[in-house]
């Protein structure tokens, strides 16, 4: 087998997590090569081209849209085009709402339309408010906030200054996740492998690794296991095209209450950091393993 493995030009030299997976494909014989996403690669001399760390996508995203179309003519896309654009708007988030699968409170903002912070906060009983757009990535355009006068100034000058252009989604603000972190589980072929716990600095709520978070191994609660199945079951009876009914590689991030009640806050099947530190060689004989059993699938349809 010969795969494609999908980066960014100019990744990081501090971003190393993935080389025990790259050992482990080697290991078991499977040819592969880190290409960046808008190189002029041959995509048709690859079985799967498998995204990893197309980490600039957001920034470029009518690119990569026309990339993700362009490959998935000349190869197999993991995960498959189909998943890829429902996971790259966070309206999906609406959706699992919508759909029994408990995600945080949620008011939509709809690009284009006008909004007063103040009254929304007011009607929700809310002290503390959370907005992001719902395309992005790494914290970009988050705002924490207060319902002081100078706290909502601020969101409201957020949400007119993103709102003509971007849909935006506002949450009461959890701050577990300045002391607890947020949680993640991720899973091959549907089947949990490894968990991560990340822990901002203190006093932040920023949990990825650029902005000084910590991160330890976890394991999923019932709970999360539980709301982690649901919203994996209800993507591959959804967005799967036939013949597959696995995601290959998912990751579901938790936020929790202060009773400890979690929330799914996102579900990443792009391009997620699958925290391999903390699942060692099994996890990444497992995404191998995953990758050989989905290919098998393929050659039998």
């Amino acid at each position: 087998m010969n795969i494609a493995i999908a980066t960014r030009h100019n990744l990081p030299d501090w971003e190393q997590d993935d080389q025990p997976f790259f050992q482990a494909l080697t290991q078991a014989g499977i040819q592969h090569d880190v290409v960046p996403w808008d190189s002029d690669t041959r995509w048709s001399e690859y079985d799967l081209c498998l995204i990893r760390t197309t980490w600039d996508y957001q920034e470029r995203f009518s690119e990569f849209t026309d990339w993700i179309k362009t490959v998935s003519q000349h190869t197999r896309l993991c995960n498959p085009e189909s998943v890829i654009h429902w996971n790259s708007h966070k309206s999906y988030l609406r959706e699992l709402e919508e759909n029994d699968i408990q995600i945080a409170p949620s008011v939509w903002l709809d690009k284009g339309q006008a909004y007063d912070i103040k009254m929304i906060m007011a009607d929700k009983g809310w002290q503390q408010g959370f907005i992001k757009p719902l395309i992005g990535a790494n914290a970009r355009e988050c705002c924490r906030f207060d319902t002081s006068a100078p706290g909502l100034a601020k969101a409201q000058s957020h949400i007119d200054r993103l709102i003509p252009e971007e849909d935006l989604v506002l949450q009461p603000y959890l701050s577990t996740v300045e002391s607890f972190g947020e949680t993640s589980g991720i899973f091959f072929n549907n089947q949990f492998s490894h968990g991560t716990r990340k822990v901002p600095v203190q006093g932040d709520f920023r949990v990825q690794d650029d902005y000084g978070a910590s991160d330890f191994p976890y394991q999923l609660s019932d709970a999360e296991k539980a709301l982690a199945d649901k919203a994996l079951a209800y993507v591959c009876e959804h967005y799967l095209p036939p013949g597959q009914d696995q995601l290959l590689y998912a990751r579901i991030d938790f936020l929790h209450d202060a009773d400890g009640t979690p929330y799914l806050n996102e579900m990443e099947l792009i391009e997620p950091s699958l925290f391999f530190r903390h699942g060692g060689k099994k996890a990444c004989d497992t995404l191998v393993s995953a990758i050989q059993t989905i290919k098998t699938q393929w050659s039998n349809t």
